[in-house]
């Protein structure tokens, strides 16, 4: 989608704020011992307060209003009885609709006792969100995204997952384009003034790929190591995109 006048930004704003007060109490209320349904029911019941729509189950009939994916799981994790252990590495997407209007915003939270590797994972995933903010611009190909996450990546020693990416977003819960996530030369389509797209890096501590799990929707590392992503909806401008999922 691309932003053409107030109205469409206003109502975007909306969503996405919506979405992050959302990820905001799910992070605040996940803890171990629950299990992922019941986190999940947290931020259905969050969504519903405010007159929004759950965007995976409105346009892919997902079974959960959020996607949860734990440790290798590095994303669309079903919400189920899985109890949530100390330690684990718990990723919280949430992506919702109201109005027609769609936002997407997604986190990693470790649940304590958190293990220094955990940590610096969840340190330089955050630092390669900062990095696609910083370069996501009009006239920037996508190419310069996806450089910019593996540079960081490559800096503390962790792997880009190929086959996850951002998207474009506004309208419908997945549009064109796709954003990678590493250094493709093959994206060199540009950004453009009031373009809505995605950026979320997914890092990892070995594998470059998923794979689908038997329930056809969790996608696992393809080696087992951990995953972490965190992400933003925002809007293409001439200089520092617009976060529209922020508190």
């Amino acid at each position: 989608m691309t932003v053409e006048n107030e109205a469409q930004l206003v109502a975007l704003k909306r969503i996405g704020r919506i979405v992050a007060l959302t990820l905001q109490r799910m992070k605040e209320r996940v803890q171990a011992g629950m299990t992922t349904k019941e986190l999940d029911e947290l931020g259905a019941q969050e969504l519903e307060r405010h007159g929004a729509r759950s965007a995976p189950i409105l346009d892919y009939n997902y079974p959960g209003a959020t996607c949860i994916s734990i440790n290798d799981e590095a994303a669309h994790g079903i919400p189920g009885p899985r109890v949530i252990q100390p330690g684990d590495l718990v990723n919280i997407d949430v992506c919702a609709e109201l109005a027609g209007y769609y936002a997407d915003s997604g986190a990693s939270v470790a649940i304590p006792p958190v293990s220094p590797g955990v940590r610096r994972l969840c340190e330089y995933t955050q630092r390669a969100l900062e990095a696609a903010i910083g370069v996501a611009k009009a006239g920037v190909r996508l190419q310069e995204i996806g450089r910019a996450v593996q540079r960081v990546a490559t800096r503390g020693g962790y792997q880009c997952i190929r086959e996850l990416g951002g998207h474009g977003i506004g309208r419908k819960i997945h549009e064109a384009p796709s954003v990678p996530n590493w250094n493709n030369r093959a994206a060199t389509e540009r950004l453009h003034e009031g373009q809505v797209i995605t950026l979320e890096p997914f890092l990892t501590t070995g594998a470059i790929h998923v794979k689908t799990a038997a329930d056809g929707w969790t996608l696992h590392t393809t080696d087992g190591s951990l995953s972490a992503q965190y992400e933003h909806t925002v809007v293409i401008t001439r200089g520092r995109p617009i976060l529209l999922t922020l508190v």
